[in-house]
């Protein structure tokens, strides 16, 4: 027996898909629903390990946390992790398959229809409603042939389609009237509804132009959803979630600094410090030079280790660590940025870019070999004091040693010892990624670089968020309508 099914594609990308479908997904699973999420196909360097071990997009892993199931690699089958302006890793059910370019992919994407079918099957039969999100744009007729994203996927599947509007960026009346002029007529017919999002204002103001989108497009409106306010208490999907916030200039507060390279990854790490009450948290762009008064200057992890190395050093930020580190500041690299920080970085075979080895930074004693089998796992343990209890999680290639290890950062459960510090204290790195989302971690970094406690309970927040967002849209959308609308599907059709 298959679950009913319903897909949320939009007029563009950040619209709101992703929060939506998490904010069903919490609503339905009040309700007594058992709901998964699914995307066919993602684009992200947020990524989350899964309980089958593998890898998915960071927003399908907090939908999945939204409907209280554990994450599975089939919630988003294809995720492409771009290393460059051009291409991309690509992600097949959690594994890394290989790398390719844009056009490169565009002829891939046929043959991944069956697998991301596949997929959607195995969910569909362990629940009462899948929840799919589309991605980017419905109306992008140009990459229509082969599609495994939007369309492509809804006929293939048989599930029907509800277009969300973004209104906070103008023009939703013509975006979304305009998609149904330039789509297909079959692609046309899948579409039962639409929401208009990000609403600001009196809604009574909008009720023509909802009518307005009904009368020309023939779709059962289904929601005006006010923008939410809370969202960004939420794990955010790619860098265009990035914060942008700069320092109170208080004294009393505490600056932690994240150097936002090009292909920064799992930049969700950073999240709890920036609720953190007391602590200003900063994505520094290249250009901006490193504060003189940061406590702390994180390198993160990244999706091409050499390529964001050799943009740290045009930006001169190596300069800047330099200075930071003479001054007694603390440093933390995570993952690429644990890799940066030691003498050597070797690709011999080119897995991230073109073959090689350069110099790293030099400020831990440690070099890295990029090679052998992604790590994706779950990570408990306590920091190297054997005081502090943590829990996160590895994602990477390559193996990191050097005499700095003889001084690890962390102990792992398991008796493997993790990272590497400097003589000094000040310098650290480690592979580990979700520390700070540990309180018992995050309060003990913040004693260390501060002085002060932590004084969040960020899971706790978390859920409480969650469950605000479902209230929200429970009251803006009509989820019993779209429950109606929603159907088995048949996995027999195709587009």
């Amino acid at each position: 027996m298959l679950a009913r099914a319903i897909m949320l594609q939009g007029t563009g990308s950040d619209v709101g898909k992703s929060l939506l479908v998490t904010g069903l997904a919490r609503a339905f699973a009040h309700r007594g629903l058992r709901v998964k999420p699914f995307k066919p196909q993602n684009m992200s360097n947020n990524a989350a390990v899964t309980a089958d071990g593998g890898e998915i997009g960071r927003a399908q892993a907090l939908q999945a946390r939204a409907a209280r199931v554990a994450p599975s690699v089939h919630m988003n089958p294809v995720l492409l992790k771009p290393q460059s302006e051009t291409g991309s890793q690509v992600v097949v059910q959690g594994r890394v398959i290989g790398n390719a370019k844009g056009r490169e992919y565009q002829a891939m994407k046929p043959g991944l229809l069956g697998t991301v079918l596949e997929s959607f099957g195995h969910l569909a039969r362990q629940a009462d409603l899948v929840l799919v999100e589309g991605a980017g744009s419905a109306s992008e007729v140009n990459l229509r042939a082969g599609d495994i994203a939007n369309m492509g996927f809804a006929r293939a599947a048989g599930v029907p389609v509800v277009l969300v509007g973004d209104i906070d960026r103008g023009g939703v009346i013509a975006s979304l009237v305009g998609t149904k002029t330039v789509i297909a007529a079959e692609d046309g017919a899948t579409i039962a509804g639409f929401i208009v999002n990000k609403f600001r204002g009196d809604p009574s103001l909008f009720s023509d132009g909802m009518a307005t989108i009904a009368r020309h497009t023939g779709w059962q409106p289904l929601g005006l959803v006010p923008f939410f306010d809370l969202a960004h208490r939420l794990p955010a999907e790619d860098a265009l979630g990035l914060p942008i916030d700069r320092p109170r200039g208080d004294s009393d507060r505490t600056l932690i600094v994240v150097l936002a390279y090009p292909r920064i990854s799992n930049f969700d790490d950073f999240d709890p410090l920036r609720l953190e009450p007391g602590v200003d948290l900063v994505f520094l762009k290249p250009g901006e030079p490193i504060p003189g008064n940061a406590a702390l200057v994180v390198l993160p992890g990244s999706k091409a280790t050499i390529a964001d190395l050799a943009a740290l050093r045009e930006t001169g930020w190596d300069t800047d660590l330099t200075a930071h580190a003479r001054r007694g500041g603390h440093v933390l690299g995570i993952c690429g940025g644990y890799q940066m920080l030691g003498t050597k970085i070797s690709d011999p075979g080119g897995l991230e870019g073109p073959a090689g080895s350069v110099a790293g930074l030099g400020l831990l004693d440690v070099e890295t070999v990029l090679e052998g089998d992604k790590m994706l796992v779950d990570i408990f343990g306590k920091s190297a004091d054997g005081v502090t209890p943590f829990k996160g999680y590895e994602m990477h290639i390559g193996h990191t040693t050097g005499a700095a290890c003889m001084r690890p950062l962390l102990h792992f459960a398991d008796g493997r010892k993790e990272g590497a510090v400097s003589g000094s204290g000040r310098i650290a790195g480690c592979y580990v990624h979700g520390l700070f989302s540990d309180d018992r971690q995050r309060d003990h970094w913040l004693r260390r670089v501060a002085g002060r406690p932590s004084a969040l309970a960020y899971e706790s927040d978390v859920e409480a968020t969650l469950d605000r967002l479902a209230d929200h849209i429970e009251r803006h959308v009509d989820c019993t309508r779209l429950l109606e609308l929603s159907r088995t599907p048949d996995l027999r059709e195709t587009p």
